[in-house]
């Protein structure tokens, strides 16, 4: 799990990237994706370990960066929209597309990380 959670956090920070430089280099929240992956790289590159006590920890602390950066992604991409959509202005694609994308990497994410979790414990009791 730990490359797939390397390869999600290269692909967060190219969107965070990607978003900031398609902002103009104006708006630093876009590269809050890039934080979310710089997180989820640091604890994915700590999970590489023999020692299956250290995978576990920050294998649930990786799905928990997931989860927070899911939920947090989508919150704001529907109220971003709503909020604009109440005040009659056209929501801010660039913001709105990269907060969906997030939450859609993310929650892609927590499911394959649950589908490991899943495994690694039926084949434990196998």
């Amino acid at each position: 799990m730990a490359k797939v959670t390397l390869v999600f956090a290269v692909l967060l920070v190219a969107l965070g990237l990607v978003g900031y430089i398609g902002t103009g280099s104006q708006h630093m929240t876009a590269l809050i994706p890039a934080w979310f992956g710089v997180a989820l790289g640091i604890c994915g590159l700590l999970s590489i370990s023999p020692s299956e006590g250290r995978r576990k920890l920050f294998a649930h602390i990786n799905v928990t960066i997931g989860m927070v950066g899911f939920i947090g992604g989508a919150v704001e991409a529907i109220r971003g929209y709503l909020s604009a959509k109440a005040k009659g202005l056209v929501p801010d694609q660039i913001a709105f597309a990269s907060k969906l994308t997030m939450a859609g990497m993310l929650l892609v994410y927590v499911i394959l990380c649950v589908r490991s979790f899943i495994a690694a414990r039926a084949a434990r009791k196998a």
